[in-house]
C-alpha cells in the first residue's frame, strides 16, 4: 500500500477553520481539551475518509505500470546482445595498435573472469583511490603464483572498483604471445609485450599500465620464498616513467602465493618443453586436470601511495643512480605492505 494514494487533510482543516465561530462564551465542551461540540461536529463533518477502492485501484494502476518496465529491461537486453553479436560477425568494432577489443573486454572477458575474481578468491581491494582518474600512471606489483592469475585479478580489481572504471593495460612476457590461444586473448584484454617502446606509448596515450618487474623469477619462486620479492631487473620500469613523467604505484597482492604452492621443479622436462620452469605442486600434476585447478584462497590487492617522477628533469631518464634508488624506494614500499598485510591475514583461506 506504499503506492496507495493518501488524500491530504490541510486544505479540509483551512475550510473548517474559515467556519464563523459564535460569540466568545464560558465554554461547555470537553474541560480536558476545551473544544467546542459544535466546531468538533462541523470539522467531522467536512473532513473526507480516505476510500480503500480508491486506493487499491492506485495500486493496480502502479503494478501494471512497472510490468512493462521490467520487460523493457530485459528486451533492451537482449537487443543489445543481439546488437553485440551483429558486430562480431560483421566486423563491425574496434580495436587499438595493440589488438586491445575494449567492447569484447568489458562484455565478454571481465564477465568470465569476474566471477573467480569474486566468488572463488573473494578479492578485497585497498587503496584503489590512489590511481589517478585520467592520464598515465604505472602500476608495479608483486609476482607470484606460478600461473599469472595475479595480473589478470589486478586487471579486474582495477576496472571494477575504479570510480572511473579504468582500463589496466598489462606488460607481458614474450612466452604469452607464442602460446596459440593465449596469444589472442592476451591481446584482446590489452596486454603488450613487456618492452620500453610499449609502454612508453600507452603512458603518452594517458592509459593506465601495469608491470610485474619479478617476471618468471617472482612467478616460479617455490613455495619456501613465498612473500619473499625477487630482484626487480635493471629498473627498466623507472627510466619508462621518468620518460613520461607518469606516477609510479606501488601494489601489493596477498593470496597469490598459496593457489599453487610450488614444492618442486621438473628443469629437464622444462627445457624440453622450452618452459623457464615445470611446477610439481601437491595436487599436479599427479592428479591430471584435476590438479590444475588453484586453492580457493583470499586475495587482498592494495595499491599504495604514488610516487611522483614529473619533477625530475628529461636527462633523469638516464642517471643509473636515480632509477636505482627509485626502483628500491618501489620495492621497499611493497614488501613492506606485503608483510604488514599478512600480519593482518587471519588465514590463508578465509
Amino acid at each position: 500500500m506504499a503506492d496507495a494514494k493518501v488524500i491530504p487533510f490541510d486544505d479540509d482543516r483551512s475550510r473548517a477553520g474559515a467556519v464563523q465561530r459564535p460569540p466568545r462564551r464560558r465554554s461547555t465542551g470537553n474541560r480536558r481539551t476545551g473544544a467546542d461540540p459544535a466546531l468538533v461536529r462541523e470539522v467531522r463533518e467536512v473532513q473526507p475518509l480516505p476510500d480503500p477502492a480508491a486506493a487499491q485501484d492506485d495500486v493496480q494502476v502502479t503494478e501494471e505500470k512497472q510490468e512493462p518496465q521490467d520487460g523493457g529491461g530485459l528486451e533492451r537486453r537482449l537487443a543489445g546482445g543481439l546488437s553485440f553479436l551483429r558486430r562480431r560477425l560483421t566486423g563491425d568494432y574496434e580495436v587499438d595498435d595493440f589488438g586491445y577489443d575494449e567492447e569484447l573486454t568489458d562484455q565478454v572477458l571481465m564477465s568470465l573472469l569476474r566471477p573467480v575474481y569474486e566468488k572463488y578468491f573473494r578479492v578485497e581491494v585497498k587503496g584503489v583511490e590512489n590511481i589517478p582518474s585520467e592520464g598515465g600512471a604505472l602500476i608495479v606489483a608483486n609476482h607470484s603464483g606460478t600461473l599469472p592469475l595475479d595480473g589478470l585479478m589486478m586487471q579486474v580489481a582495477v576496472h571494477d572498483n575504479h570510480p572511473a572504471g579504468r582500463h589496466l593495460r598489462l606488460l607481458a612476457a614474450d612466452l604469452v604471445f607464442m602460446l596459440p590461444v593465449v596469444n589472442e586473448l592476451a591481446r584482446k584484454l590489452g596486454h603488450t609485450l613487456a618492452c620500453a617502446e610499449d609502454a612508453e606509448r600507452l603512458l603518452g596515450q594517458g592509459e593506465l599500465v601495469g608491470v610485474m618487474p619479478e617476471g618468471f623469477k617472482g612467478i616460479g619462486k617455490p613455495f619456501s620464498e613465498r612473500y619473499k620479492l625477487q630482484r626487480f631487473g635493471r629498473g627498466g620500469f623507472v627510466s619508462t616513467a621518468l620518460r613520461q613523467g607518469a606516477p609510479i604505484i606501488p601494489c601489493s597482492i596477498v593470496g597469490a602465493e598459496e593457489i599453487y604452492p610450488m614444492i618442486g621443479n621438473a628443469k629437464t622436462l622444462a627445457r624440453v618443453l622450452g618452459f623457464p620452469y615445470f611446477p610439481l605442486t601437491p595436487t599436479f600434476p599427479w592428479l591430471g586436470p584435476l590438479g590444475a585447478i588453484p586453492l580457493p584462497t583470499k586475495w587482498t590487492i592494495q595499491f599504495g601511495e604514488p610516487i611522483l617522477t614529473d619533477g625530475y628533469p628529461m636527462e633523469a631518464a638516464e642517471d643509473p643512480m636515480l632509477m636505482f634508488n627509485l626502483t628500491d624506494q618501489v620495492r621497499e614500499q611493497i614488501q613492506h605492505t606485503l608483510y604488514k598485510l599478512l600480519v593482518q591475514r587471519r588465514s590463508v583461506f578465509f
